[in-house]
């Protein structure tokens, strides 16, 4: 069973000023949920002139309560309740000479339960009047043919030339339950002799639900979570890229820093409430 999410949207912004601000885009207002963001590994090839990165994401998150009720607390054990961390493995390749980039995220826990796996393709539209392309040269020129940096004089750093330019965007996730593969083999172990004594518990609950039907479930509600979260995912990236096209990438550093800031101030006073209702 596969649930499959699809949508397209167009930036008012030039292609490179969209994929520097996919990758600056946390912390950003709509997504305080974003503790942290590694990158594992980059690699630029000279000659395809693309380049390659993977970065793992690090979220606060937990099992839709839908989900929890689905299952059983011995499969949940100690994410039953309360909030948890989770962690997502992003890969981008970005080809600046052709135009694209093309992202992939996915889930790295509960992959047992339900695998969520997102893809974005970022492309420039083709100029439909090649010869009226301007010749520019020298390091501005440089930024110039990649259509999006307009030095500024002021310190305000490199700033988004708001020349008309848009990229297209075409989101995809696609999101599939494993539940029924895994009780599958729990099975075939408890046939074999296991000695786990929950192994009859969780068969006759299997049963009792039916594995597609619990798919089913697993899979909707999961898709209910992505029709919420994409149109925050969208704002965070214009609110990264307005901030670029303001104050350059000054200005979005120091957007990161308030929001990290401001987030951090939330978690805070999250814990002091909880605190005081425990001492209570």
């Amino acid at each position: 069973m596969v649930k499959f999410y699809s949508s397209t949207d167009t930036y008012s912004y030039p292609f490179p000023a969209v994929t520097l601000a996919y990758f600056l885009r946390y912390p950003n207002p709509y997504s305080t949920h974003v503790l942290s963001t590694d990158t594992i590994s980059r690699h630029f090839d000279a000659e395809t002139q693309r380049l390659t990165t993977i970065r793992l994401h690090l979220k606060r998150s937990k099992l839709p309560s839908a989900v929890q009720k689905l299952l059983p607390r011995s499969i949940l054990g100690s994410s039953a309740s309360g909030e948890s961390q989770s962690y997502i493995l992003e890969k981008s390749v970005v080809d600046i000479k052709e135009g694209w980039m093309d992202t992939e995220s996915r889930n790295l826990e509960w992959t047992g339960v339900l695998s969520v796996v997102e893809r974005q393709v970022f492309k420039r539209p083709i100029p439909t009047v090649p010869d009226e392309v301007k010749i520019f040269t020298g390091m501005e020129g440089a930024a110039r043919r990649h259509g999006f940096i307009n030095f500024s004089g002021n310190g305000a750093g490199t700033k988004v030339e708001d020349n008309g330019e848009t990229t297209e965007v075409t989101s995809s996730v696609t999101l599939h339950s494993h539940i029924g593969e895994t009780w599958k083999k729990k099975r075939q172990a408890a046939a074999e002799g296991s000695s786990d004594e929950e192994q009859p518990h969780k068969m006759g609950f299997l049963r009792s639900w039916g594995t597609h039907s619990l798919q089913r479930s697993i899979e909707k509600i999961g898709m209910t979570r992505t029709l919420r979260s994409q149109p925050n995912a969208r704002e965070g990236m214009k609110v990264v890229l307005e901030r670029m096209r303001e104050g350059g990438l000054v200005a979005v550093l120091e957007g990161m820093r308030k929001d990290r800031e401001a987030i951090l101030a939330g978690r805070n006073l999250l814990k002091e409430g909880s605190r005081h209702t425990d001492d209570e």
